[in-house]
């Protein structure tokens, strides 16, 4: 029987209860008569704040409180996969169908469809030992997508019965005898958002999330398993990165967590992931895919939920063994909810408002991301990732939010509005941003890329460190004034630039760059330095005449060049490349 409390104050989203006696802290609440979700997030004597996670316009002092004793949770099953829920796990389409384009407070939809039929087949039988995290079975999910039931946590016994079949999400498949007497198992079940889903141990990332983008695969990579923050300016390129990384990352799984951003960048994923095919299997991208939609004009309690529910529903993918990418797009959105609700709460202020815990709650977030060993019986390995846009204002990086999260995650792409202007995208900037993930993943990339990877990146960024060391010089006296060697400095540098780091999102070609690619790609721009730079020993060399050879419009050129091509037409530019070098030599020596 639901326990009722009387509403005794109401501040935006900030809902003030009487007579909440019994009630613990993080359980959901349905406040009014219009039933509206809430969480309890304050408990005096017996009086409860309520975060109330749609619009409380119109609801006063005097009305019900109704309890439901349990925690804020999402259902778990099959389902999921190409589905777009708002942030409490309602989904968009089915509240489309049937209130129209915009959500009515109150409305009320299964998470999971009641009525479609699962084929379930089974993986265990009757008489097995079972254990938290086993898989019970498989459901064809998706065409990408095989749904592996798991086990549910607390569950432990001996099957009295599994049994193949259709079924709903809500029907028994089986029974297990535990301990504490028989227990139905089901294909779906609910976990509590805010608690992290158990696993057997965590492991550190040994293999790169490749992306396809040169910029973050070849100098910046973050591991599979591994945390990363985006932070930048408005109109710096945030977004279209986690579009990028959405579509063309080598995870199993993606989570797309659009977190009080503009209604048109969720659109976009609508509209293109439907469309475009996955470069694996040629499958829709949104066929492996869960989105999270909570935009800037829905309630602002509501970012919180999407949050959590965006990374509870990553982690129970990441149980069943696969490898998961979660993009949160952006963080700051949520930090803004939380400064909002805690100034209600009349919280004492942190620094700019924001709450004394904003780090704690950041770090808690991306702390349950991670390379980890399963439960159950079978030690599969999995992985979840997780990158999270920021969005300071003016994209000032001593924003707290951007602290906060440069604390806990390893890997920052600092985006630059000065490289935006310059129309250089991604706006990565390659003097302030790194990865701690690189030692990790030497192994890997030595093994995948070729044992001069390493050597060849790190001095590609030696000589774009130089670069900036000797604009300033270029700046006050001109390029003329600098020796052959800083001119060919100088030259290289602009080549990594705009020939390898700039990457056009939207051409069909280098929109996506495999990891042999960037290697060939980077070899071609460090082939002709390393040439270039012997050729310069030659007296009386035409500098200028070195730099404006033929083969250079070839390299730069060369990311258009299709994957299927690569290698026949790498070649060639490589040894036109030590052909021309040569014969400007022979010139310069009068031979």
């Amino acid at each position: 029987m639901e326990h009722t409390g009387t509403i005794v104050k109401v501040a935006g989203p900030l809902v003030v209860a009487a007579g909440m006696s019994g009630v613990r802290m993080y359980d959901v609440v349905l406040v009014s008569e219009s039933r509206l979700v809430g969480e309890v997030v304050e408990l005096v004597g017996d009086r409860a704040g309520i975060q109330v996670y749609e619009e409380t316009g119109g609801i006063g002092p005097g009305e019900p409180v109704y309890t439901t004793g349990k925690p804020l949770s999402v259902e778990l099953g099959p389902g999921l996969m190409s589905s777009i829920y708002d942030g409490i796990q309602r989904p968009l389409d089915v509240i489309r169908a049937k209130v129209g384009d915009f959500i009515t407070r109150g409305v009320r939809a299964d998470s999971l469809d009641r009525g479609r039929k699962w084929e379930f087949t089974p993986r265990l039988k009757a008489g097995d030992d079972i254990a938290p995290g086993d898989i019970l079975g498989v459901c064809p999910e998706t065409t990408l997508v095989e749904h592996r039931v798991l086990v549910p946590s607390g569950v432990r016994g001996n099957l009295s019965a599994l049994d193949a079949g259709s079924y709903t999400v809500d029907e028994p498949i089986g029974r297990v005898k535990t301990p504490e007497g028989e227990v139905e198992l089901k294909l779906m079940h609910t976990w509590p958002v805010r608690r992290p889903r158990p696993f057997a141990r965590r492991m550190t990332p040994e293999e790169p999330l490749v992306s396809g983008q040169r910029v973050i695969d070849a100098f910046f990579p973050v591991g599979k398993g591994g945390t990363a923050c985006v932070p930048g300016p408005f109109g710096s390129g945030k977004t279209v990165i986690q579009h990028q990384l959405a579509k063309w990352a080598n995870a199993d799984i993606v989570v797309y967590v659009g977190c009080g951003e503009r209604g048109n960048e969720m659109t976009d994923v609508l509209m293109e992931f439907p469309e475009l095919k996955d470069p694996r299997s040629g499958e829709p991208l949104i066929t492996r895919t869960v989105m999270i939609a909570n935009t800037s004009n829905m309630p602002v309690a509501a970012r919180e939920a999407s949050i959590y529910t965006g990374i509870t529903i990553g982690e129970y993918y990441r149980d069943m063994g696969y490898s998961v990418a979660l993009m949160a797009d952006s963080t700051s959105r949520w930090a803004e909810a939380m400064r909002e609700m805690s100034g209600r709460l009349e919280e004492m202020p942190g620094e700019e408002g924001y709450p004394a815990y904003l780090g704690t709650r950041v770090a808690e977030f991306y702390e349950r991301a991670g390379r980890i060993i399963c439960l159950g019986s079978d030690e599969r390995e999995a992985s979840l990732t997780v990158i999270g846009a920021v969005s300071p204002a003016g994209g000032d990086l001593s924003d707290p939010v951007v602290q906060a999260t440069l604390r806990v995650v390893k890997v920052f792409w600092s985006l630059e509005d000065k490289l935006a202007y310059k129309r250089h995208f991604p706006a990565i900037s390659w003097l302030n941003s790194y990865s701690l993930y690189t030692d990790d993943i030497a192994a890997y990339l030595e093994r995948e890329m070729g044992a001069d990877w390493i050597p060849m990146r790190d001095e590609a960024m030696a000589l774009l460190q130089r670069e900036a060391e000797l604009e300033e010089i270029v700046r006050l006296v001109g390029m003329e004034s600098l020796s052959p060697g800083d001119r060919l400095v100088m030259q290289t540098s602009r080549s990594i630039r705009e020939d390898f780091l700039h990457q056009d999102a939207f051409h069909p070609v280098d929109t996506f760059s495999s990891a042999n690619k960037q290697y060939r790609m980077l070899k071609l721009v460090m082939s002709f330095h390393h040439a270039a730079k012997a050729a310069l020993e030659t007296p009386e060399l035409n500098l200028d005449a070195l730099f404006a050879l033929p083969v250079t419009e070839d390299i730069a050129r060369a990311k258009f060049t299709p994957e299927g091509e690569v290698e026949a037409s790498f070649d060639r530019i490589e040894g036109e490349m030590h052909k021309q070098i040569e014969e400007l030599i022979s010139e310069g020596s009068g031979t």
